[in-house]
């Protein structure tokens, strides 16, 4: 009887260990923290490109291949504003970056993709960076303009209790995209709801604000990739928007009680 008990707890002790080390070794959403803010810190200095954790990442620039040691995230930029999601099941973040330097203003989103560790004392590794760059000449391109509304916008943590699921925010995300192609897809606005794009914003601050301010037809929004991240009810996607070859594109939504309120774009001309 002994022995069994023995067998038992020793069972018990693998079973807890190999749990706890799956545990550990997940993307926790305090690790993907602490990797947005080491992207934003870097990118102000141009540190981020050359830091340990990139050594390996491939890197893109509006869907391009590029050199991270001579991309734009190697520059040093003095940052206005950011905002993160992070997506613990992905292992994935997506960053909003505005920079209104009169020299030379960007809008920048930025998605990285990590490798899980296996080692739970491993810190977290990029493999990929991919980053939307629009300055100007891009559509309705103002820094200044997006960054006034975007400051301006409250994204806060959504309560445990009221939180969607991944599967309702990607859901309402790719029903405002899918109407761009299928004027019959129910999308579900939200009152209100603003829509900052480029630098021009529908909303005035009224409750009867609304997103539902009309889209082009017939444009096929492709190539979807996303972060979610269920704490502040999000989703961004990087998309090729007119098709397969279509021009590089971010789009991000805000879902609040299953309905959109606020949704970001950038698009590169």
């Amino acid at each position: 009887m002994l022995r069994i008990s023995n067998i038992l707890l020793a069972c018990t002790a693998v079973t807890v260990t190999l749990f706890t080390r799956g545990v550990l070794a997940d993307c926790s959403y305090t690790s993907l923290q602490q990797a947005t803010r080491e992207y934003i810190s870097g990118q102000a200095t141009g540190a981020f490109a050359t830091s340990v954790s990139t050594t390996n990442a491939a890197y893109t620039e509006n869907f391009r291949t590029a050199n991270i040691r001579t991309g734009l995230i190697s520059k040093p930029l003095k940052v206005d504003y950011n905002r993160s999601l992070h997506d613990t099941l992905e292992c994935a973040t997506y960053t909003e970056v505005i920079v209104t330097d009169r020299a030379h203003p960007y809008v920048i989103g930025t998605q990285m993709r990590f490798n899980t560790p296996t080692d739970p004392a491993s810190p977290l590794t990029v493999k990929q960076i991919d980053s939307v760059i629009t300055d100007q000449g891009d559509w309705l391109f103002n820094a200044t303009g997006t960054f006034y509304y975007a400051s301006r916008e409250n994204w806060f943590v959504i309560p445990p209790e009221s939180r969607n699921t991944r599967a309702v925010i990607k859901a309402a995300a790719d029903a405002y995209l899918d109407l761009f192609n299928n004027k019959n897809v129910v999308v579900p606005w939200g009152t209100p709801c603003n829509r900052l794009e480029g630098g021009s914003y529908t909303g005035q601050g009224r409750p009867t604000d609304s997103c539902n301010v009309g889209v082009p037809s017939g444009v096929a929004l492709v190539n979807r990739r996303y972060v979610i991240d269920e704490t502040l009810g999000s989703v961004d996607v990087f998309l090729n928007f007119g098709g397969a070859s279509g021009i590089p594109d971010s789009h991000e939504f805000r879902v609040e009680n299953g309905k959109l309120r606020f949704v970001h774009t950038m698009s590169v001309m």
